[in-house]
C-alpha cells in the first residue's frame, strides 16, 4: 500500500513537471544578440518613446485615405490633424491617437518588462493595416474604412487624473449624415485598469451596431524574462463558467454570442477583456502568428485579435486591462477573480495566496515568504508526516515476519484457496504488532492537496512576477539562470529519499533512486519560486525524519518477537 502511494505521488508530480517541460505551448524564444541585425533595438521588446502630447501623430496610411476618401464628403466635426492625446492616472500611461480615436499604447507603472519600463500592454511594431485597440466599425465597409482614418475631433491634449476619474471625449461627423462619437471613462469607481467605453455611430439620425475592435493582443506576444508563460488565448465567462480557448480551437469556432460577464483575451499574468455584464454581445477571435521583427523567420509571436459587437444604443461597456491579481479583480467583480487558473484546488490556493501575501507583508521579500510560509505549513503537517513515517518504520519493521509469510505460500497461485490463508495470517500479524498498514499512507494523501495547491499558486501568482530574491536570482517567476537551486534542491530530494523508511525491495529501492535526477533535469527550466518552495520543503522533510528516527529509537516502535527476544537474551549471555 505504501509503495503504490508513494509512487502515485511521485507520478503525479511527474507528469505535472512533464506537461510544463514538453507539453505545454512553449513562448517563442527572445533573438539574441547574434541573430538580430546589427541595427538599433527592436521595438518589440522595448516599445518606441511616446512623443509629448499633442504632437503630430504618424500621417494616415495612403490606401486607408483613398478608402476614406469618398468624393464630395466633408467633415464637419473633426480635426484638422493628427496628434497623440496622452492620460496619466497613478497606475496606467495612457496615448490615444485621434486618428480613429483609438489607443496606441497602454502602460502599467506598477509592472516592468525586461528592461525595467513600465510594461506595455498593447503590441508594437505590428504590420501595416491592424487596427488599434478600440477602432470603430459598423456594419458597412465603406463607413468602417471611414471612422478608422477619420480624425475625430477632442478638446483634450493631456489628461492628468492621479487617483481620480476622468473623461476623455471623441467626436467625428461629415456631410454624408456619418456621426460618431466615443467617450472614455477612466477609473469609474476607483478603478485603476478599467476604461468603460462609450460609442454610438448613426447616418441622419438612424443608429448603427457598433464594433469595437481590440486588435492582436496581448503584451510582446512571448515571454521577455525566461519563463514558461501561457500563451495568448481567448477567455469567456457564462452560464457561470469559465472558458479558456486556444488558437486552434478559435480557428475551428472564432464567432460567441449572448450574455457574457468576461469576453476577451488573457495571458500568463494579464488581460484585456470586456465586461459586458448583463449586456447580450457578440465576440469574434483571430489567431495570429507574427514574426519577430528583426530576428530570424523562425522566431514568431502569437496573439489574439478579437472584437465587440453591441447593439445599436447599448449603454456603456467597461473593459478592463491590467494584471491578473486577485485583489484588484475582486475589487472590479469578486467573479472577475476566477480568471486566474488555479486549477482543482482553487479553494486552498486562494487561502495560500492570502497567506503568502501576509507574510511579504512583514518580510517584504516574495523569497524569503514562500521559505516561511513553506516552513509554517510543513509545521502544520508535522503531526500527519509524523504519523506517517513511524507506521512506515514499524512496517520496515516487520518486514522479515511479512517476507517469511510471503516465501512459505509462493508456491500457490493467486486463485488458490491456501493462498487466501497468506493475507489471513498477515492480517493476524499486523493485529499483533498494533501496525496499520494503512496509517503510512493515508497522511500522504491528506498532503498532497497541499503540495498541489503550492504549485498551481505559484505557477499562476503574479505577485512573484518580477520579485527578485537575492543574489542571482531577480526574477522569482524565471528559472534560476545557473540552475543552482534546482541541483541543490535534487540533492535534497536523493538525501530526503535514502533516509526515508520504505517497505520495498531493495532492486525496487534502487530503481526509485532515479527520481531525484528526473526531478532535477524537469526543475531546472522550473520558475526559481517553485524550485525554492520544493527545496525548502525537502530540507523540512529531512529534519523531520531525523526528529522522528530519534523519537522511535527512544521508543522501539515495535515489540520484538519471540525469536528476537530469545536472540537478543543469548546476546547478552555471550558477553557475559
Amino acid at each position: 500500500m505504501e509503495k503504490r502511494v508513494f509512487l502515485a505521488i511521485l507520478l503525479s508530480f511527474a507528469v505535472l513537471a512533464l506537461y510544463q517541460a514538453y507539453l505545454a505551448p512553449p513562448p517563442p524564444v527572445i533573438p539574441s544578440a547574434d541573430q538580430a541585425p546589427a541595427a538599433p533595438p527592436s521595438p518589440v521588446t522595448s516599445a518606441p518613446a511616446v512623443p509629448p502630447a499633442g504632437a503630430a501623430a504618424p500621417a494616415p496610411d495612403p490606401a486607408q485615405e483613398a478608402a476614406a476618401d469618398t468624393p464630395g464628403v466633408q467633415p464637419l466635426v473633426a480635426d484638422t490633424e493628427a496628434r497623440r492625446i496622452v492620460v496619466e492616472t497613478d497606475a496606467v500611461r495612457a496615448v490615444f491617437s485621434n486618428q480613429g480615436a483609438t489607443l496606441e499604447s497602454w502602460r502599467l507603472k506598477h509592472y516592468f518588462d525586461h528592461d525595467g519600463q513600465p510594461l506595455e500592454l498593447v503590441p508594437t511594431d505590428l504590420p501595416p493595416g491592424s487596427p488599434r485597440p478600440f477602432t470603430l466599425s459598423t456594419n458597412d465597409e465603406l463607413l468602417s474604412r471611414r471612422l478608422a482614418s477619420a480624425l475625430f475631433q477632442t478638446n483634450q491634449t493631456t489628461l492628468a487624473l492621479g487617483s481620480e476619474p476622468g473623461v476623455l471625449r471623441f467626436q467625428y461627423s461629415d456631410s454624408s449624415g456619418l456621426s460618431a462619437t466615443k467617450t472614455f471613462h477612466f477609473q469609474p469607481d476607483g478603478k485603476p485598469y478599467v476604461l468603460s467605453v462609450e460609442a454610438s455611430v448613426d447616418v441622419n439620425g438612424a443608429s448603427r451596431p457598433v464594433t469595437l475592435e481590440w486588435g492582436p493582443a496581448l503584451s510582446l506576444g512571448y515571454s521577455d524574462n525566461g519563463s514558461s508563460e501561457i500563451p495568448a488565448r481567448a477567455i469567456l465567462f457564462r452560464g457561470g463558467d469559465v472558458e479558456r480557448i486556444h488558437a486552434d480551437a478559435l480557428r475551428e469556432e472564432p464567432r460567441y454570442s449572448g450574455q457574457m460577464r468576461v469576453a476577451g483575451v488573457e495571458e500568463h499574468y494579464f488581460m484585456a477583456v470586456a465586461l459586458p455584464g448583463e449586456q447580450s454581445v457578440e465576440m469574434e477571435f483571430q489567431p495570429l502568428t507574427l514574426p519577430v521583427p528583426g530576428a530570424a523567420e523562425d522566431l514568431t509571436r502569437s496573439f489574439v485579435a478579437f472584437d465587440v459587437t453591441v447593439p445599436a444604443g447599448a449603454p456603456t461597456l467597461p473593459f478592463y486591462i491590467g494584471p491578473k491579481d486577485f485583489e484588484v479583480l475582486r475589487a472590479v467583480d469578486p467573479q472577475l477573480t476566477r480568471a486566474i487558473d488555479f486549477g482543482i484546488f482553487a479553494w486552498l490556493v486562494v487561502p495560500l495566496l492570502q497567506a503568502l501575501k501576509w507574510v511579504h507583508g512583514f518580510v517584504g521579500n516574495y523569497g524569503w515568504s514562500i521559505v516561511i510560509l513553506t516552513v509554517i505549513i510543513n509545521l502544520l503537517l508535522f503531526p500527519l508526516r509524523h504519523r506517517s513515517m513511524v507506521s512506515m518504520k514499524k512496517m520496515q519493521a516487520l518486514q522479515p515476519e511479512i517476507k517469511a509469510i510471503q516465501k512459505r505460500y509462493e508456491k500457490y497461485k493467486i486463485t488458490d484457496p491456501e493462498r487466501q490463508k497468506m493475507n489471513s495470517e498477515m492480517m493476524a500479524l499486523y493485529k499483533q504488532k498494533k501496525v496499520n498498514p494503512a496509517s503510512g499512507c493515508l497522511p500522504m494523501l491528506l498532503m498532497m492537496p497541499v503540495l498541489f495547491a503550492f504549485y498551481s499558486m505559484l505557477q499562476v501568482a503574479i505577485e512573484v512576477r518580477g520579485a527578485p530574491f537575492f543574489g542571482w536570482v531577480t526574477d522569482l517567476s524565471a528559472r534560476d539562470p545557473f540552475f543552482i537551486w534546482p541541483v541543490l534542491m535534487g540533492a535534497t530530494m536523493f538525501w530526503q529519499q535514502k533516509l526515508t523508511p520504505t517497505t520495498m525491495d531493495p532492486s525496487q529501492a534502487r530503481v526509485f533512486m532515479i527520481m531525484p535526477f528526473v526531478f532535477t533535469v524537469m526543475f531546472l527550466w522550473f520558475p526559481a519560486g517553485l524550485v525554492i518552495y520544493w527545496l525548502t520543503s525537502n530540507v523540512m522533510a529531512i529534519g523531520q525524519q531525523y526528529i522522528t528516527n530519534n523519537l522511535i529509537a527512544a521508543k522501539p516502535a515495535v515489540a520484538k518477537t519471540p525469536a528476537a527476544d530469545a536472540a537478543s537474551k543469548a546476546s547478552k549471555r555471550s558477553k557475559r
